[in-house]
Formats: structure tokens, sequence, C-alpha cells
């Protein structure tokens, strides 16, 4: 092979650990992992990050583009911007929020031709699962979705319909049938509905209407459900801990069942949350600091497999200061691996905890075998970390489209010096290069 380009550092996270490395890349895949003072073969660049670390890319498996439809709320160039300024190098785009929603292949192509040209970082795309779309499902999965969507409660825009145990049981039904994955919003509608519901700008009374029973209720069911019809299912951004010993057990016993949770649940708590403070809002709700700290538990015992964004912007005026009425959703493509970072060095985690949490078990998650690692034969896709630099959160610094945060005036460990997609610098200090994403399917 062909080595075109050599990345070296004194701190390269692999498989095998973290160490002093050169690796060879060649047309986009890395060829080698070298030791630190190889030769560079002749007529390839070397690039010396010094004591810079060099992460594989981050994949996020959870993030609402909204393109097309409302992109006025985000849309494929800034969300993949913004990701790509952030250490993320894949992302994989949830099915609702857009217009049309990604529940046909038809639809399916709409999303993928908008997002052909203004791709700056790899994607993919999730289907959804609604009442009336069975017969949709396998040529959605033969069109190369990573797996589908469904919510258990209702998802807030109404050309998304929730799914009724019955109604799941269908859709899982079919979709085992072809080993496919069914991903979930669990919460229970009939406890958010005899929940309190009090409409306002105070964050408790907006956590009480959406208690951890609906969680852990949601996710019982699921869990019989998925053992019953010996289905792969995953619960998306894990926000009650309560739930963690029924998912543990699951996993245990071999029911098919993977967990993630999202960086403003591990580093954001409910008492801190100002009241009227609407950037906090997201669905599940963030929790006490206890709850957080059992979720961290469950990221060191593997309960919980990956850490993903579930970014989920909008526009400032739905983001009214009643809780009750204002749009859910946290935006944090840009900063999330230095949200996790911080609270995780606090914790006394390390680097490589991180990349298995937000790049090797996303990677998995979705089966995306090129990604999530340093190692040859993968794609060159890295993140390159100053670990020790801080910066204070301005919104104004943001690539999203909407630069509303819940980590404005945050200050976080970590900046993101540089960002590669096969060999290809994309990122660097806050500088973004032309689009070069490409569009991914499942097992190409």
């Amino acid at each position: 092979m062909d080595v075109n380009l050599v990345l070296r550092s004194t701190r390269v996270i692999t498989p095998e650990g973290t160490r002093p490395a050169s690796i060879a890349v060649s047309g986009g895949t890395i060829a080698a992992v070298l030791p630190y003072d190889a030769e560079v073969p002749a007529g390839a660049r070397l690039e010396d990050v010094g004591d810079d670390v060099v992460l594989p890319g981050l994949v996020d498996t959870h993030v609402h583009v909204n393109d097309p439809g409302r992109t006025e709320w985000e849309g494929f160039w800034t969300a993949t911007r913004a990701a790509a300024a952030g250490g993320i190098t894949t992302l994989l785009d949830m099915p609702l929020n857009s217009l049309p929603p990604t529940t046909t292949v038809e639809n399916l192509r709409v999303k993928q031709e908008v997002a052909r040209s203004k791709a700056h970082i790899d994607v993919g795309f999730w289907g959804g699962a609604l009442p009336d779309n069975v017969k949709d499902l396998r040529p959605l999965h033969d069109a190369g979705v990573f797996g589908f969507k469904c919510f258990l409660s209702p998802s807030g825009v109404e050309e998304f319909p929730e799914l009724d145990q019955e109604q799941l049981a269908t859709s899982l039904a079919e979709i085992s049938g072809f080993d496919g994955l069914m991903i979930v919003h669990a919460e229970d509608p009939h406890h958010l509905a005899a929940a309190p519901q009090r409409p306002g700008g105070a964050y408790a009374d907006f956590l009480a209407s959406r208690p951890r029973d609906a969680e852990n209720t949601a996710i019982e069911n699921l869990i019989n459900q998925a053992r019953r019809l010996n289905a792969r299912v995953h619960v998306l951004h894990l926000s009650s801990s309560d739930a963690l010993p029924a998912l543990a057990a699951a996993k245990a016993e071999g029911v098919k069942i993977t967990v993630e949770s999202c960086p403003h649940f591990l580093t954001l708590t409910a008492e801190e949350i100002p009241d009227g403070a609407t950037e906090f809002k997201c669905c599940p709700p963030i929790r006490e600091a206890s709850n957080q700290d059992a979720l961290w538990q469950g990221l060191a015992d593997g309960t919980i497999d990956c850490i993903v964004s579930d970014h989920s912007p909008s526009t400032a005026d739905l983001k009214t200061p009643d809780f009750a009425s204002a749009w859910g959703g946290i935006s944090s493509l840009q900063l999330g691996l230095l949200a996790i970072w911080t609270e995780a060095r606090r914790r006394g985690h390390t680097l490589e905890d991180v990349v298995r949490w937000m790049s090797e078990g996303p990677a998995r998650l979705a089966g995306l075998t090129r990604k999530g690692a340093i190692e040859a034969g993968r794609d060159a896709d890295f993140a390159v970390l100053a670990p020790d630099a801080t910066f204070t959160v301005d919104p104004a610094e943001l690539q999203h489209r909407n630069r509303i945060t819940a980590y404005a005036g945050k200050t976080l460990s970590g900046v993101v010096t540089s960002t590669w997609l096969r060999g290809e610098r994309i990122a660097d200090r806050g500088t973004l290069a032309e689009p070069s994403g490409r569009l991914l399917e499942r097992n190409n």
C-alpha cells in the first residue's frame, strides 16, 4: 500500500491501550499503527501533533438533523460542521423532526439527496417504525437504514405517532425476522398521563411530569417483548438509573438489549437548573445528582453501552420560558466529548473509557466495522485532543444553526485541535474544510 500520510503522537489510543505511535494512512484507510519513531515512507507527509492525544473519530448514533422540512431548526451543513468541530466523524440521523420522516424508501431517498452535498462528515440514517408502516420496514432495511426508531409515548410531532404494546410487538416481529434493530424511546404513556402536569417555569414541576416510573415500566415491557420475540432492541437516552438493575439482569440472561445515555444526563443535574431555563428541557428529563452517580456506575460496569448526543435543536422562539410548552431538546454535537471528558476525569475515568463509550460502543451498535478504533483496516478517522486545555463555552462560537446551549458559560476540559476524515483534515482549531463526508448504508 502506498502510504500518503503519517500521523504521529506521543499518545495514540488503540484497542491495546495508549502509546506513542505513528499511524500510517493509505487511501483513506489505516495501513498500520507503527512505532513512534518509525521511518516515514518515501512520499508520505508527516503530521506530528506532539503530546496531543489521537482518538478514533467519535461516532454519534443519535442526532436530529431535521433536514429537510424543519431546516430552520438545524440542517446537514450546520450539524455536520458542529460534529466535525467536536471530534465526531460519523453520525446517524434520526428519522423524525424532518419532513418527510424517514418511514419509507422514497422518504429515505429525499433525505439522502439533501444530505449528499452538505455532509462534512460521514452520515447514515435510521428508519422509523410507525403504527401503519410495517410493510415499509423490510424495504427500508434492504435500502440500507441502520435500524428503526419508535416511540412508546407521543413524539411531539404529529407525523411520527407512537406505538402501543400490540403495535410494538407487530413491528418487532417483522424486524426480528430479518435480524434488524429496533431503537426505542422508552417512556410509558400511562405513567406520563397520570403524572401531575403543571405549566410554568418551575423545573421541579416539569421533572415531576416525567417520572422515573414512566421509563422503568416502558423498559421492563420492552425487555419482555424482546425476550418473547428474540428481537434486538436498544434503549435510547436512558435517564432513570432505577432501570439499571432490570437492564443488567436482562443482559445477563441473554436478552438482546443495549443501552445508551447522553452527555446532559451525565454532566448536568436537576439541582442546578434555574426556573425558566428551558434550554435544559429534554424528554426524558435531566434528573438529580444521585441519579447521575448511578448512571456513571452503569457505564463503569457495562450496563450502559455507549454515550451519544441526542442532539435535538430548535429555533429560539420554541424555547419559551414555560417548561410545559417549550420544545424539548439539547444541542451538544460540538460539546459532548468535552463535557463527558470533564466529568469523566473528575470521577477517575480515562480517555480510553471515553473512547469506549463514544466511539467504539456506538460503532458496534450500528455495525460500523470500519469505524470506532485506530487499527489497520479501519477508516483513518481521528479526533486530536489537547486533554488538559480548558475553555469556557461561548454560544457564539458554536457551529450549530441555533446557538442555544445548556452548557453556556461552563468551563470544560479539553480542546479538539483537529479532526480527520479518511486521512484528510476536516477541522483545524475551528476552521472547517469543505464537505467531504460520504453517505453510509448498513453493512457498507
